[in-house]
C-alpha cells in the first residue's frame, strides 16, 4: 500500500470550520496531529466561543435587585394563601 503526502513542507489544514453567530464569523483552523486530535481542538475552540456569544449576549441591562423587589412587593404583612379543607360525609 503506497501513501503519497503531497507538500509535506506546508500542509493545508485537514479540518477547517467556519460558522456564524449573528453578524459575527469564527473560523477555526487545525492540522497538527492525526484526525481526530484535530476535531478535539476544533470543538473546544468552537465551544469555546459559543460560551462568549452566549455570555456576551444574553446579560440582560437592567436587573432589578433583590432587595429592590422585596421593598415593593413588601407591605409589612404576608399574605397567606387560602386553603379550603374538604369534608368528606359519611350516610
Amino acid at each position: 500500500m503506497d501513501v503519497q503526502i503531497e507538500n509535506q513542507q506546508h500542509p493545508s489544514p485537514v479540518v477547517k470550520v467556519t460558522f456564524c453567530l449573528g453578524s459575527e464569523k469564527h473560523a477555526i483552523e487545525y492540522w497538527e496531529g492525526i484526525i481526530s486530535d484535530q476535531l478535539v481542538f476544533v470543538k473546544g475552540e468552537s465551544m469555546g466561543i459559543l460560551k462568549e456569544y452566549i455570555t456576551k449576549h444574553n446579560v440582560p441591562n437592567d436587573v432589578p435587585d433583590d432587595a429592590e423587589i422585596l421593598s415593593e412587593d413588601d407591605d409589612g404583612e404576608t399574605e397567606k394563601p387560602i386553603v379550603k379543607s374538604k369534608k368528606i360525609r359519611k350516610n
